[in-house]
């Protein structure tokens, strides 16, 4: 940072360094990444100043833990994906179970703005606001006994679950085959 911009008030620093950073590929920013650009204030100031930056609309919460920067005027038809990728960074996690189904036509109902992904972190829910709802399943899995059942999907950041593997997935996690056409399945297999 220079001179100039280390004496500006610290949400104006706060708005630069996000505008230097953001791009409609790189949005999505953690508490710490924000905090990088006003490393002189207080843990309280710096919780007023995410406050003020939501009521000015610039920050958006996404869900604990990330934010979605709207001036970097991001397409944001894949932020759970984006977000996913971001929250799980340091994990093993691949798209799979009811999301890849629905996509390969398997499924015909599934919820909207929910996304289904394997993680070697533990298994939960994160819902994301407006945006919808992330769900990890634990796998214990690795990934090099998967490299074949796996593709990357640059779109979404993520591996992705082949058909037959995201199938496998949801009967060892034991997950609802009600809504499975089987006819459809049978010919993935």
């Amino acid at each position: 940072m220079g001179p100039v911009r280390e004496h500006l008030q610290p949400i104006r620093r706060l708005y630069a360094g996000l505008d230097d950073l953001a791009s409609p590929e790189r949005y999505l920013f953690t508490p710490s990444d924000i905090r990088t650009l006003v490393p002189d204030i207080s843990a309280e100031a710096y919780r007023a100043l995410l406050s003020r930056a939501a009521r000015d609309g610039r920050l958006e919460r996404v869900c604990r833990g990330l934010y979605f920067y709207r001036p970097a005027r991001a397409n944001t038809g894949s932020l759970l994906f984006h977000a996913a990728a971001r929250l799980r960074a340091q994990e093993f996690n691949y798209i799979s179970l009811e999301t890849v189904l629905s996509d390969a036509g398997v499924i015909s109902q599934v919820p909207l703005n929910w996304i289904t992904l394997m993680s070697s972190g533990r298994s939960s829910r994160i819902a994301c606001g407006r945006w919808g709802t992330i769900e990890f399943v634990h796998t214990r899995q690795k990934p090099q006994d998967l490299l074949d059942q796996l593709d990357y999907d640059r779109r979404c950041r993520l591996w992705r679950a082949r058909p037959a593997q995201a199938m496998r997935d949801m009967r060892v996690a034991k997950r609802n085959l009600d809504l499975i056409d089987w006819s459809a399945a049978n010919e993935l297999v």
